[in-house]
């Protein structure tokens, strides 16, 4: 077990002292104590980042949810652990209220820990300490696009087309509908430094971003979507439906409805067939610049999707003064929630204020058999989720179609 380095928050003597010990007789030496929020906080202050963080929920002065989130915000714990004896419903609240401000909950124990169960999270801890979030730098962005020490940065828009050409990747997961046929997909993006490795959106997405470089790569993947989707037109005479996720930012440009009108007509695409997913909802702006933009792209036929709805709380606001046509249920709500009623609740109460609205729904996250059929059994969705199928290259999505086109067997039961 490498170092680890953990902060305690408890105010009870006895049990912090207890706690302290365990974590000895597991290796674990750098330890923070604190009985309080402000000792807590101090402590980070002078020593940095640590790589779990357990925390009690009550205390005698305050509480520890505002150092959970302030270990969120600030990004000064890679992993929580919460060490209570709150009620059942309320550990499960502060447990998705920290996984919703990103933080990696690792387990809800009850008080007092033993030391065996404290070994077994310990153990468990190691396989979920990720790296830190990568600093960002140019020399991040030579990394990322293969150049020299000779080459001038920030990469000129040559250089950068070129790098996303060649780097650039668009793999594309089915969404089904409630009798498993095809509804369309989407497109989502990686970036292939060397073979095999497939780099995922959090890792090279932010450096693009610092580089200048997010709007050319969405460009590029709204055209490999496209092609796609034209591709499959041409051999099948079926529409595919795309769906492609774009940074707000990219409304604010007067020109993105016509670029995107032409690049349409180019691939013969009719534009209702192509879905425009916003994540990060909350950040956009009910000013003119923002509505103009949905506007113009939903008089062109482009439906609009809610990517985060329920994360961030701002998304139902949304929901009712932008003009969305869909909303999709992220996997947190989704998965598992066959075996979870205050999920289930969740989804339900989405999909039935969706139906009223007369907005599209589509959950996300289906990963088992039990959820597919939960969702079934709320009312009308399309599905999307690895139990449906993984993410695939292009080629291998036209080998899934063409073995949908089958006739279409809802997935069994087990």
């Amino acid at each position: 077990m490498r170092s680890l380095k953990v902060l305690i928050l408890e105010d009870n003597p006895f049990q912090l002292m207890a706690l302290h010990q365990m974590l000895n007789a597991n290796g674990v030496f750098n330890v923070l104590t604190a009985e309080n929020v402000e000792t807590a906080r101090q402590s980070l202050e002078s020593t940095g980042q640590v790589d779990i963080a357990i925390c009690d929920l009550y205390l005698e002065k305050g509480d520890g949810l505002e150092l959970i989130r302030e270990l969120a915000e600030r990004r000064l714990a890679q992993v929580l652990i919460l060490l209570s004896n709150a009620e059942p419903d309320v550990l499960e609240g502060v447990a998705n209220m920290a996984r919703q401000l990103g933080l990696n909950v690792l387990a809800c124990l009850p008080k007092p820990a033993s030391a065996k169960l404290i070994g077994q999270v310990l153990t468990d801890c190691q396989a979920r300490l990720r790296p830190g979030p990568p600093v960002m730098s140019w020399e991040r962005v030579r990394q990322l696009l293969s150049l020299s020490d000779r080459e001038p940065l920030p990469p000129s828009a040559g250089v950068s087309q070129a790098s996303i050409a060649r780097c650039g990747r668009v793999w594309y997961q089915p969404i089904v509908n409630q009798a498993g046929v095809l509804q369309g997909v989407e497109a989502l993006a990686r970036w292939q430094l060397f073979e095999p490795q497939l780099l995922l959106p959090d890792d090279f997405l932010p450096v693009l971003e610092f580089a200048g470089m997010e709007e050319a790569f969405t460009w590029h993947v709204l055209e490999q979507a496209l092609g796609l989707a034209g591709e499959v037109m041409d051999e099948t005479g079926q529409v595919l439906p795309v769906a492609v996720n774009i940074p707000g930012r990219m409304l604010e440009r007067s020109h993105f409805p016509q670029v995107l009108q032409g690049l349409l007509q180019l691939h013969g695409v009719p534009a209702q067939s192509l879905t425009l997913e916003l994540v990060e909802t909350s950040r956009l702006k009910t000013d003119s610049a923002h509505v103009t933009g949905l506007l113009r792209l939903r008089m062109m036929g482009c439906q609009l999707s809610i990517g985060d709805f329920g994360v961030g709380g701002t998304s139902l606001q949304r929901l009712l003064e932008l003009p969305f046509t869909e909303l999709k249920i992220p996997p947190a709500f989704a998965c598992g929630m066959a075996s979870d009623d205050r999920k289930a609740a969740v989804v339900a109460g989405a999909m039935s204020m969706a139906a009223r609205l007369d907005v599209a729904v589509v959950v996300t996250g289906v990963e088992s058999a039990a959820d597919y059929h939960a969702v079934g059994e709320l009312g009308a969705a399309w599905l999307q989720g690895c139990f449906i199928a993984r993410p695939m290259d292009a080629e291998a999505l036209k080998q899934w179609i063409a073995f949908q086109a089958r006739p279409a067997r809802v997935p069994a039961y087990k």
